[in-house]
């Protein structure tokens, strides 16, 4: 008996075609590359159109509007930074003790969000900011504390460790009380220091 295919399920989204996947991936990484250069005020809809080479249609087609193309290009980054913590050279990636792999997330994190502040307010206004991304976090520390043998409640342990890198407490401190960036990282480890029971750091 010959098999058909599978129509989709009523609720489920059409499968998109690999040339509109490339092409807005395509889209996507050039205006990651626009804002990495010029920050995100260059980033416009007719912009990307222009930087890519299409009709500014296209780009409203693919994102429906700049909150949505912002939440899509944080998604990159975020993707991207997930990768070089999955898999990428220690300390940040595998390899490492796990001590030195928290410390070089807290401070790579840091980095990250002061780097993309504005992105990610940008993104966090179409109420886009992905959910995952923030799961990630939470359970790569729960299992860097887990390895270390921390004691206790690790859910609540990792949100302590990691509210203090989110943008509006990094952007006051950074921006309001000009405090500087290497003060903020040598805090963090102090922070991490004491939850995991090493001592002041």
């Amino acid at each position: 008996m010959t098999s058909r295919p599978l129509l989709p399920m009523a609720d489920q989204p059409p499968a998109e075609r690999a040339d509109a996947a490339r092409n807005r991936e395509a889209l996507l990484r050039a205006a990651v590359r626009m804002v990495d250069e010029g920050g995100v005020a260059t980033l416009t809809m007719e912009c990307l159109a222009a930087r890519a080479g299409v009709g500014k249609g296209t780009v409203f087609r693919r994102f429906g509007s700049r909150e949505g193309l912002m939440a899509q290009v944080l998604d990159v980054s975020e993707r991207d930074w997930q990768a070089s913590v999955l898999a990428g050279p220690a300390p940040l990636g595998p390899g490492a003790p796990p001590w030195e792999r928290l410390v070089a997330f807290g401070e790579s994190r840091l980095r990250t969000t002061l780097l993309h502040a504005d992105l990610i307010r940008a993104a966090d206004a179409h109420g886009a900011r992905s959910v995952a991304a923030a799961s990630f976090m939470t359970l790569h520390v729960r299992h860097l504390l887990t390895e270390l043998g921390v004691q206790g409640d690790l859910p609540l342990l990792a949100t302590a460790l990691l509210a203090p890198l989110e943008v509006p407490v990094l952007v006051q401190q950074v921006d309001v009380e000009h405090l500087p960036v290497e003060r903020l990282v040598a805090a963090w480890v102090d922070l991490a220091s004491r939850v995991v029971g090493r001592g002041p750091a």
